[in-house]
């Protein structure tokens, strides 16, 4: 649904764009991201022009701070916005600047980010993007080497935080937008960073895209059918990958056995879902080939992992990595465990229980031995000191009375803990026994008997449980 000689962009055709993308449509609530450019401008002005106040409409305009001009931009946004009687908040992100990385995706990235953050729930958040804008993003895309998902390019509707990002002028061109507000008499930005080419897409629309029109005038509308149609590809495919991963799934792991008995393609296809679904960046080829070729088809007690940075986030996870990790016969995904510090590595830590309930360790988690009336613990069997070492191979405990001396490796690889989290294991040893693995097992020369009348429980409290004030120490035990 395009603009035409018989159907011009304005109000009218907005509304019948709107009432086909959105189903609630005019009972909406919806908030334009307003940069002040020409084409959010004619989107805004529709709006307002449109209005019949069953649509709830409101502006958001986001101040990248990196333009000398940036404060002026503001101004004039409020300016507008006030003339078209169209609430607007004016944000101002912080935009990192990392060597070696885009400063313009690093923009792009903290925009919507901060759009997704004020979006109310249900709300729709419209954005300016045109047919020019697809063009250029689905060539970017293509010279990048990037999948169907990249081809894609924009979709027209799609999710955003508690919200629904909408882009209702993909069928439009900068031209007829123009022409529209010019008609109007409305001022707007002209940001002078589009004329820099040493931007990937100012190149690509000042240098490139002239010469591609010339040749094939109709490249726009040809190029937006292509994305289209690699988006419905893109939709069958992720309808694959989650009766793949319903299939494989195991918990939060992936079955290795499920995963070998598809074709190379279909493991690709699945562990895009399954990495992308946990919120992780995803592996570039190289990585995802490797995932899905050696560590699968590597031996059961290879333990092979994959590693790759992940995109920062908000939170300030840069420098943090994903990892993909064969255990046994399960794949496991997780972000990277610190690397403990060398002097450490060897750990020997006293520990007199008596005079202190719980000690600290090096990577700053805690050991606690807390008093607990049915606990499995017999305070009077437990020597009075205790020594806390990392693992080092070889450790057994017999954690069923009678039963046998089970090797510490077996028991965690029966318990699938992740690879990372065993490396950093607190094992207890008491007058050189071990007598504990943190709190997951517990040796029989110290359970607990029915009669005992002293009893605890140990509680290994990792740093992500840890509470972000500190409380009082915990009791001592006597």
């Amino acid at each position: 649904m395009a603009p035409s000689s018989k159907g011009e962009f304005g109000p009218d055709w907005l509304r019948g764009r709107l009432s086909h993308l959105l189903p609630g449509f005019p009972d909406v609530e919806i908030c334009v991201a307003l940069s002040g450019g020409i084409d959010s401008t004619a989107l805004l002005a529709a709006l307002a022009e449109m209005s019949t106040g069953r649509t709830r409409l409101r502006a958001v305009h986001v101040n990248h701070g990196l333009h000398p001009n940036a404060k002026r931009w503001s101004a004039h946004c409020r300016k507008l916005a006030r003339q078209l009687e169209v609430p607007l908040e004016v944000v101002t992100v912080r935009v990192p600047r990392e060597r070696g990385a885009s400063l313009e995706e690093a923009a792009r990235v903290a925009r919507y980010r901060s759009l997704a953050a004020r979006l109310r729930r249900g709300e729709i958040l419209l954005t300016a993007h045109t047919r020019d804008d697809q063009l250029e993003t689905v060539l970017l895309q293509l010279f990048r080497g990037c999948g169907l998902p990249g081809l894609a390019a924009m979709p027209a509707v799609a999710r955003l935080g508690p919200g629904t990002i909408a882009r209702p002028l993909l069928a439009c061109s900068r031209a007829e937008l123009e022409s529209w507000v010019r008609d109007r008499g409305l001022r707007w930005i002209e940001d002078d960073t589009n004329e820099d080419e040493r931007f990937d897409r100012n190149y690509l629309r000042r240098r490139v895209l002239p010469a591609v029109r010339e040749r094939w005038p109709g490249v726009g509308p040809a190029v937006a059918r292509s994305a289209r149609h690699a988006a419905e590809a893109q939709g069958l495919l992720t309808a694959l990958a989650r009766a793949d991963l319903e299939r494989a799934s195991d918990g939060p792991a992936l079955a290795v056995k499920a995963l070998r008995g598809l074709p190379l393609e279909r493991r690709r296809n699945v562990l895009r879902l399954w990495i992308a679904s946990g919120g992780r960046t995803l592996p570039d080829s190289r990585r995802l080939d490797e995932i899905a070729g050696p560590l699968i088809e590597a031996r059961a007690d290879a333990h092979p992992r994959v590693e790759w940075a992940r995109e920062a986030s908000a939170d300030g996870d840069a420098g943090k990595r994903c990892i993909v990790t064969r255990e046994a016969d399960l794949l496991s995904l997780a972000e990277h465990a610190p690397v403990l510090d060398p002097e450490v590595s060897t750990l020997h830590l006293g520990w007199d229980w008596r005079l202190s309930s719980y000690t600290a360790l090096p990577d700053g988690s805690l050991l606690q031995l807390t008093p607990e009336r049915h606990g499995p613990i017999d305070l009077d069997a437990l020597p009075p000191r205790l020594v806390i070492c990392w693992r080092r191979g070889g450790e057994r405990l017999r954690v069923r009375h009678g039963g046998p001396r089970r090797t510490l490796k077996s028991l965690l690889r029966e318990a699938r803990v992740p690879l990372a989290e065993r490396a950093r294991l607190p094992l207890i040893f008491g007058d050189g026994a071990l007598i504990a693995a943190a709190d997951r097992w517990l040796d029989e020369s110290v359970r607990a008997p029915p009669e005992a009348r002293h009893r605890g429980r140990i509680v290994w409290v990792q740093p992500a449980r840890l509470p972000d004030a500190p409380g009082p120490p915990p009791a001592r035990l006597c």
